[in-house]
């Protein structure tokens, strides 16, 4: 009889014990469901033209200027920036005049190696360097430095393989390509899930609207925006650029911007 007892409180503890640890991993679960469902995905990178080849980003907190131009009143209305990207030497994008306006107290400056050579001191000490094909992780996102140069003979010498960088940014899910000054060159062509790309064309420094197009055709980004396509003596036609690219590939996306406000180019 004794023993009888014992075993049935000891199966009703053994069933108490089960109930309590199904009760605890419930709870468990039901947190980190809680968890996963706080978590917030970052909104996509909202991109503002300014002129030319001169952007702002803003992403998950960040803003960020591409090659800012223009002096302070061209970024009226603008957040100040945390964090700028300066492809190349030359004025249109690497204008000291207009970085010296700026509020540049806490800003990270990155840039090709050709470019901070040519900065003076305030602006040299806020800079980091990017080579060709080198990665940084710099607040939240990742950004690679891609090749820009010119592959025509009678243009090789405005932009010579190695000095500049165009970039492509990872932010979260979505990757952003800024060309920078450049032809249809063979790392371009090979870039791979560009969602958007920011492609150059003027004459005679960067490439062809052909050129453009057909290389966007090969690397297939989700969507295309025209930018640094005005210039002298040519104006590139944007809208055969745009004929070209959907009658390559219907699923690719060409977005006009107003990169030239105040026909400054």
């Amino acid at each position: 009889m004794i023993k009888n007892i014992l075993l049935t409180a000891s199966a009703l503890l053994i069933f108490l014990i089960s109930c309590k640890q199904k009760e605890e991993k419930n709870e468990k679960t039901a947190e980190v469901e809680e968890t996963t469902t706080e978590v917030e995905v970052a909104a996509p990178a909202q991109i503002t033209p300014i002129v030319h080849a001169t952007a702002v980003i803003e992403w998950s907190g960040n803003t960020i200027y591409i090659d800012p131009v223009g002096g302070k009143a061209a970024f009226e209305g603008q957040k100040s920036p945390d964090i700028i990207f300066i492809t190349d030497i030359h004025g249109d994008h690497f204008n000291p005049e207009t970085l010296n306006e700026l509020d540049l107290e806490s800003v990270q400056i990155v840039a090709p190696d050709a470019v901070k050579q040519q900065m003076e001191e305030n602006l040299s000490s806020k800079t980091i360097t990017m080579e060709n094909e080198e990665t940084k992780e710099i607040a939240g996102f990742s950004v690679k430095a891609i090749p820009m140069y010119n592959l025509r003979e009678e243009a090789k010498d405005f932009h010579v393989k190695g000095r500049g960088n165009g970039y492509v940014f990872t932010f979260g899910d979505e990757r952003i390509y800024f060309s920078g000054d450049t032809e249809d060159i063979p790392e371009m062509r090979s870039l791979e899930n560009i969602d958007k790309a920011f492609i150059c064309m003027n004459l005679p420094y960067t490439m062809t609207v052909e050129s453009a197009a057909d290389a966007v055709l090969e690397f297939k980004p989700k969507q295309v925006y025209p930018y640094h396509f005005r210039g002298r003596p040519e104006v590139s036609d944007v809208e055969k650029f745009k004929t070209i690219v959907n009658e390559g590939d219907s699923d690719i996306e060409v977005v006009q911007l107003d990169w030239y406000p105040n026909d400054d180019f």
